[in-house]
């Protein structure tokens, strides 16, 4: 925590320093002539570290952890995020203010503009609530824009959403977002590596977005313009060997031209969650996998929910289309979706050409 509290010593120049002295206390202990023997440490950051205690006030911001009701992980710690440690720079401080579970692990982010369309924002939320409602944890990076859409979309599923912030963790911004931010609280968690009140700039944000990026299987980008911070994060997944989704969106959009550039680019062009999820057998490491029957023998029970079993039972081994599942189930065309999105995650149920469906035998 102290290391984290002094100005300019990033989590690259903290791991050259703990490979050197072993422990965070040798470090703090070491004179500013033994700093300096560590490749990478010049004199302003040696000099920062060893007169640590005449700038931080380590008992002030426990004081403040503790009132805020937050807490601090670190990389030993079991909830630290899994994925965020194979990273080149994983942040060695975390603020939390919730819960990291670790089915977290199963995470996508979702990011993009902070001036949005009204089709970006529907696109976010129906993506953020069909993985979200599907058990995948949605990140992004509570901004206005895309970033609030798939927040709010994954908590209509009564999904998991995480919060990674580009400010001190007591810190709401924007403003008009305190209402969300305790809704993610409460089923996710806010997260930064930033300390008590620290304002957001041009610096915090990239640092932010290289977690957003770094503690997910892919980053899916919904609407961005070539300049939008949105890329930022889409570079960071692909530096660290990641899959990149784009939304795709009107050619003469100034808003959809940065997602058109990933696609051109390599990124997975994106128009719909499934394309999302058929990424997933190849992304989730084989210990977030089910044991399939194979292996134990006996198939998994599965559970169905009222629409999923609406849906189930309008379908036969003739082809239907989705117009007539509709009908026949009397369920809004959303919900019917999302229920046979989920009957094909769980292998029920397949898609065939023209958007017809078909029980599996």
């Amino acid at each position: 925590m102290v290391l984290n509290l002094v100005e300019g010593v990033g989590p690259v120049r903290v791991r050259q320093l703990l490979e050197h002295f072993g422990e965070p206390a040798g470090i703090l202990g070491a004179s500013q002539q033994q700093l300096l023997q560590v490749r990478g440490i010049g004199e302003e950051t040696a000099s920062a570290i060893a007169g640590w205690e005449k700038t931080v006030d380590l008992g002030a911001e426990l004081k403040r952890i503790d009132e805020f009701g937050c807490r601090i992980v670190i990389g030993t710690d079991p909830d630290y995020p899994e994925l965020l440690k194979q990273i080149y720079d994983p942040p060695f401080v975390l603020y939390v203010k919730g819960e990291l579970l670790p089915k977290d692990k199963n995470a996508v982010s979702m990011v993009g503009s902070r001036m949005t369309t009204h089709y970006g924002i529907e696109v976010a939320r129906k993506l953020a609530y069909q993985l979200a409602y599907l058990g995948v944890t949605v990140v992004s990076g509570g901004a206005r824009g895309i970033d609030s859409a798939a927040h709010q979309g994954a908590l209509s599923a009564k999904g998991r959403t995480i919060a990674v912030l580009g400010t001190g963790i007591n810190i709401v911004f924007p403003p008009e977002n305190a209402e969300l931010y305790e809704r993610i609280i409460a089923n996710g968690a806010l997260v930064t590596q930033f300390p008590f009140n620290r304002p957001g700039d041009k610096q915090s944000f990239p640092i932010r977005n290289r977690i957003v990026a770094g503690m997910t299987l892919g980053t899916v980008v919904v609407e961005a313009n070539l300049t939008s911070g949105a890329l930022i994060t889409a570079n960071f997944a692909n530096e660290y060997g990641r899959q990149v989704f784009a939304v795709p969106g009107r050619i003469d959009s100034p808003r959809s031209k940065g997602c058109h550039d990933l696609i051109k680019k390599g990124a997975k062009l994106c128009e719909g969650a499934e394309d999302i999820l058929s990424e997933f057998e190849y992304l989730f490491p084989p210990s977030n996998k089910l044991a399939s029957a194979s292996e134990t023998g006996v198939l998994p029970a599965l559970d169905l929910s009222q629409n999923e079993q609406k849906v189930y039972d309008t379908l036969s081994n003739e082809e239907i289309t989705i117009d007539d599942v509709i009908r026949q189930s009397g369920l809004p065309s959303s919900a019917v979706s999302v229920a046979l999105l989920s009957l094909e995650m769980k292998r029920l149920v397949s898609q065939l050409p023209g958007k017809m469906f078909v029980k599996n035998q």
